[in-house]
């Protein structure tokens, strides 16, 4: 089986905010603080692919995927869209990419706006791409409705007049209406019940798999990103602690981090015995070495000066087996 071409190339992609320290530290003109929200990112997003990113609040996810989507400009590295970096697209290239690039927010009531019927709300980016003649944009948006399980009288609602699940599912058909190849969702089923989570997850493993999309998921729900993903990121402090297949890394993890996360999912997975002592840390001035070592059990004085990554791949291989070596 041959290997599809990456449609997102993150390279060492880092992401840092200057704080003022204000007051005397101002007036003594002391070097502002430094938040760093991304740091070394590297990940690699093929056509058809499905990964999840977990890890707790905090942890980078949500500002990796405006990153993704172009809404924020690195500090460091490339961000690359289908081998053009995502910071410089020309007007052309920048049309296709909102296009081919779809967002599901994780408040989708909010992302709506509320003085407009879901006919306009699906239809605005079929009109923004001109994707079909005017006249037949209602049928357009029934079928898009159709799609997500909705019946195409609620073109003629507003968001306030849906539920919660039917809130989601109309962002899902808007999301969908330019036609797009990637779907970005930002914990789009949080806060539902088990019922409405479960019809919606379906839903999205059931359109991805029909029109070939590809997926970013974020998550904190490890049993989410096991149903939904093939492929697994963990981010802890604005690293990429481990990545991987997902079956494989939530059978067999190698970093105590995502261990922990799964001690904390009992319910869905083996029991892992790994607890977390101690805060998760500020993430202003972070030292140097692995995010992780002030809380972990099983840190060495290599992890004080030297981040590393597990991953899972062939060519990975060797430092999957020295990291789990040094546990």
């Amino acid at each position: 089986m041959t290997e599809t071409a990456p449609i997102f190339r993150l390279l060492d992609v880092e992401k840092v905010y200057q704080i003022d320290r204000g007051g005397w530290s101002r007036l003594r003109r002391n070097p502002p603080r430094r938040l760093a929200a991304l740091d070394g990112i590297r990940l690699m997003v093929r056509a058809g692919d499905s990964i999840a990113l977990v890890g707790e609040s905090g942890s980078g996810k949500s500002t990796l995927l405006r990153v993704l989507l172009g809404l924020t400009e690195t500090s460091d590295g490339r961000a690359l869209y289908r081998g053009d970096d995502i910071a410089v697209l020309t007007d052309e290239k920048r049309r296709s990419f909102q296009r081919d690039v779809a967002m599901i927010y994780q408040d989708a009531r909010a992302s709506l706006n509320p003085r407009l019927k879901a006919l306009d709300l699906i239809g605005e980016p079929i009109r923004q791409h001109a994707l079909c003649p005017e006249p037949e944009l209602r049928d357009r948006v029934a079928a898009l409705l159709a799609r997500v399980g909705m019946p195409a009288d609620t073109a003629d609602r507003y968001p306030g007049q849906l539920s919660g699940g039917q809130v989601r599912r109309v962002a899902i058909a808007r999301a969908l209406a330019s036609e797009p190849k990637v779907i970005v969702a930002d914990e789009a089923v949080s806060g539902l019940d088990v019922s409405t989570q479960a019809q919606l997850l379906n839903l999205l493993r059931g359109l991805q798999h029909e029109m070939g999309l590809t997926l970013l998921f974020i998550t904190h729900d490890l049993a989410v990103a096991s149903y939904l993903c093939r492929r697994i990121a963990v981010m802890y402090l604005g690293r990429i602690v481990e990545t991987g297949p997902t079956k494989e890394v939530l059978r067999h993890p190698l970093h105590p981090y995502t261990r922990a996360l799964l001690t904390a999912s009992p319910r869905f997975f083996e029991p892992i015995a790994e607890t977390l002592p101690g805060e998760i840390p500020s993430p202003i001035d972070l030292p140097p070495g692995c995010r992780f070592a002030g809380r972990c059990r099983r840190q060495i004085d290599r992890s004080r000066t030297v981040a590393s990554t597990s991953r899972r791949s062939p060519r990975r291989a060797p430092v999957a087996k020295s990291l789990a070596s040094t546990r």
